[in-house]
């Protein structure tokens, strides 16, 4: 069963989790994905992170998209237009200054995650 944190919240991000938590880690989320993955379009993100997260966070056009653009205001996000018959998809890719900021916001939220088990007294899972 998912919960909401709000109505608001629903038409953002719909996920089990606070709305806290995914926006304060979905740029770094974005950039990881694209790291990992060279190009990708924003459907293909969303699923993605549904698959790989099984469903836990589904991720709207209005969460990501914003997102995206703010990435590529940044100078982190490339982008590719490709044409599928009358169809078109826009590819994101990151820039030199994304693929340095990708390790760079992963590495922070490692330390963040490792900080707050250390703080919260939390023993990690066993698989």
């Amino acid at each position: 069963m998912k919960t909401y944190v709000s109505s608001y919240q629903k038409t953002e991000i719909e996920m089990i989790f606070s709305s806290e938590l995914i926006k304060g880690t979905l740029k770094t989320i974005v950039l990881k994905l694209l790291a990992d993955n060279k190009k990708m379009y924003g459907y293909e993100i969303t699923q993605t992170v549904k698959e790989l997260t099984k469903d836990r966070i589904q991720l709207t056009e209005g969460a990501l998209y914003p997102t995206l653009h703010a990435l590529e205001a940044d100078g982190l996000l490339t982008t590719e237009i490709e044409y599928i018959g009358k169809r078109v998809r826009k590819y994101y890719s990151l820039s030199p200054k994304g693929k340095s900021k990708a390790k760079e916001r992963v590495n922070e939220f490692t330390e963040f995650v490792e900080t707050m088990q250390s703080l919260l007294d939390i023993k990690p899972r066993l698989a």
